[in-house]
């Protein structure tokens, strides 16, 4: 998961109408050349993959004391993680899309993908290793880690290492590295064909737990023992596999903008965004990874993008929503680190359901504050001075 830029993509805005003031024009193109909305929703996905950690009965992370309130709890919460990083996946290719600038080259959409993301993610790396992981992490994966390298092994704790969440920063960079020739590709495509194309990206993804099925060994197991490790990684873990996410947001992208999009609005997209998570508890544990889930989740992306591009209302659009969605990405990466820290601090101390789901509560404000402070002092400025070169910026 990472941050991505809606600032400057055209956007396919409607004429103004008569009797529509200046103003009121000029915020609506303003809308839809942001979409703020979409930088609202990342929020609730990066809290999606918080409650997922929160919940997961491991020794490094459990608060609660009563056992069968924490599997309960880990039963609801469980696919969590796996919609908020596919949500992510989706909309970076989406939201790179719109803001896809015409007089772009490669190497400069590369350097400001790299000034964005990495530093935050070297900060995270060092507070993990300072704070839990290094005693038991092996120099080579600790290593692997911090290259962003470390999900090309099929190896649970190595894909999971350091910062666990930070794995999908590795996939992400694939994307990034990527977009330039999916995008010059995909733009080739006749608007009227895309619909064929979003078809085929979302087939690829319900193929892909079932060649994992077919072609992996059945152990080792990872832990929780639902799938092979590398039935696992290939199906959830592998960076070229989940490509097909991010191409399908791609793909998502230039239909809205050429008008190929037939929009069922969010709150249709939220409903069935439910029943996809409905459905993981009925389908074998890699389709339930994010499968069952990749429709609802183009459709809520789209109709929100749509909302933006419209004027009509949206609960992501709010000043608040928008402030947290742009702390997200340093949301996405401390979080562990502020929970796998509070659980080492608390020693084997555990807690009733009200009390541990408090500090879970404290946890979750704990991590905004600091997410605050690394955005402020780290990523904005960085962005800032190193987003473009010099050459640039006299030009």
């Amino acid at each position: 998961m990472a941050t991505d830029e809606v600032m400057a993509g055209p956007a396919p805005v409607r004429e103004r109408t008569i009797g529509t003031s200046d103003t009121a024009a000029e915020a609506q193109r303003t809308r839809a050349s942001r979409l703020p909305s979409l930088t609202g929703l990342r929020f609730p996905a990066a809290l999606a993959v918080f409650l997922f950690h929160c919940f997961i009965p491991i020794p490094s992370l459990q608060l609660l004391g009563d056992e069968r309130t924490q599997f309960r709890l880990f039963d609801w919460f469980g696919q969590t993680g796996g919609l908020g990083v596919t949500f992510f996946f989706v909309l970076s290719g989406f939201v790179l899309t719109w803001s896809a600038r015409d007089t772009d080259t490669a190497p400069q959409f590369w350097r400001r993908r790299f000034v964005k993301i990495y530093p935050n993610y070297v900060v995270a790396w060092v507070l993990a290793m300072l704070a839990f992981a290094g005693p038991s992490t092996p120099i080579h994966v600790a290593v692997s880690n911090l290259f962003m390298v470390q999900v090309w092994v099929p190896s649970y704790a190595t894909n999971f290492s350091v910062d666990p969440p930070s794995w999908s920063l590795g996939a992400e960079a694939i994307f990034y590295l990527s977009f330039p020739l999916l995008l010059a590709a995909f733009r080739r495509v006749n608007p009227r064909h895309l619909k064929y194309w979003i078809i085929g990206a979302m087939a690829a993804v319900w193929a892909t737990p079932a060649l994992a099925y077919a072609l992996f060994p059945k152990t080792p197991l990872i832990p929780g023992g639902y799938s092979s490790v590398s039935a696992y990684w290939f199906s959830y873990v592998l960076p070229p596999v989940r490509l097909f996410d991010f191409a399908l947001g791609i793909l998502v992208a230039l239909a809205v903008k050429h008008g190929r999009w037939r929009n069922i609005g969010i709150i249709p997209s939220v409903l069935l965004l439910a029943g996809g998570y409905w459905l993981t508890y009925h389908v074998p544990y890699l389709y339930a990874q994010r499968a069952t889930m990749i429709i609802p989740i183009a459709l809520l992306i789209a109709a929100t993008a749509t909302a933006d591009i419209e004027g009509r209302f949206t609960p992501f659009r709010n000043r608040v929503m928008v402030w947290l969605g742009e702390i997200s990405f340093a949301f996405y990466l401390l979080h562990y680190v502020v929970l796998a820290s509070l659980r080492k601090a608390l020693g084997t101390q555990t807690f009733s359901t009200a009390a541990g789901l408090s500090i879970m509560l404290g946890a979750a404000v704990g991590t905004v504050l600091l997410s605050w402070a690394l955005h402020t002092a780290v990523e904005t400025p960085l962005v800032r001075r190193f987003s473009r070169s010099r050459r640039a910026k006299t030009a």
